[in-house]
């Protein structure tokens, strides 16, 4: 008689929050997990529910290509069941004062990153009929203010993930996006408002800050939680592409999905204390805006 076989999963950006819990819990049903992330020291307490860390840069060609080479020497039948694609990087800033850096640094995390490896790993997903998660976001559906990069990288992979899920249906191979409300985790972006802004008034500084704080002002779902209802996600066997979790998920997709633009627009001002900023920046600004060219 044969032994039961294992199965397996390969999670990102698990040295805390969503990918830490999701790594503990799949282990804990039956599992065998392996948990990347840059820093390995994180994820040390992992090792007791039997979760096996690995050092791993989905922004580095070369870190994925090693993660590939050990995967296929550790996985002895080929099969790599679960592949979430968790690994992420907050850029709240406005989108005019945005680096160049910055938006490569933030592209590589969130859209590449899960791109890369998704590729790379394909044959050993293939061969299990395994299962590609992503972690989306509201913000690749609604104008969170001061996140447009952000945005647009969640905008992105949520595009990324619909074609991917068409386009490996002959192969048996699920692709889930998780569009994610309020969770309680640490990615916020903690940077200060570059002193060269135009909106760096005091108005601006004070609305900036509220914008920081907006996830831990809205009661977000514990990391617990989440985790444990995508996995439920995962094991259902339901062949759905965009699940929607987290806090405020469901209102706010609601919001955009049924309301013009303008609308939205309106609720999100007052939400985010925009007006006074606005008025305040028409004041300073009622003249134009001084170039300076070096």
């Amino acid at each position: 008689m044969s032994e039961t076989r294992q199965p397996t999963a390969l999670i990102t950006g698990a040295s805390s929050g969503i990918g830490f819990q999701v790594s503990k819990q799949l282990s804990q049903k039956g599992y065998k997990v392996y948990a990347g992330a840059r820093r390995l020291e994180p994820m040390e307490p992992l090792k007791k529910y039997g979760v096996i860390p690995i050092k791993l840069d989905v922004s580095s060609i070369d870190s994925v290509l090693d993660v590939k080479k050990f995967l296929i020497e550790e996985l002895k039948d080929g099969k790599l069941d679960i592949l979430y694609n968790n690994a992420g990087q907050s850029c709240t800033f406005p989108g005019i004062d945005v680096t160049d850096a910055q938006v490569e640094q933030v592209f590589q995390v969130n859209v590449f990153g899960g791109i890369r490896l998704t590729r790379e790993l394909i044959s050993l997903i293939i061969k299990a009929h395994g299962t590609i998660l992503f972690t989306g976001s509201l913000a690749g559906i609604a104008p969170f203010p001061f996140g447009s990069v952000y945005s647009a990288t969640k905008a992105a992979i949520h595009q990324y993930a619909r074609a991917l899920h068409l386009e490996l249906k002959p192969f048996d191979v699920r692709v889930i996006n998780v569009i994610t409300g309020g969770v309680l985790t640490d990615i916020a972006d903690k940077r200060a408002l570059p002193q060269t802004s135009l909106y760096n008034i005091p108005e601006g500084q004070h609305t900036f800050s509220e914008r920081q704080e907006m996830a831990k002002r809205n009661q977000p779902m514990s990391a617990e939680k989440y985790s444990s209802q995508v996995i439920n996600d995962i094991i259902s066997g339901r062949d759905t592409i965009d699940v929607y979790r987290g806090s405020k998920v469901f209102l706010v997709s609601w919001l955009i999905r049924w309301f013009p633009g303008w609308a939205v627009e309106l609720i999100f001002q007052h939400k985010f204390k925009l007006n006074a900023l606005f008025k305040a920046l028409r004041r300073k600004y009622s003249d134009g805006v001084d170039l300076h060219l070096d």
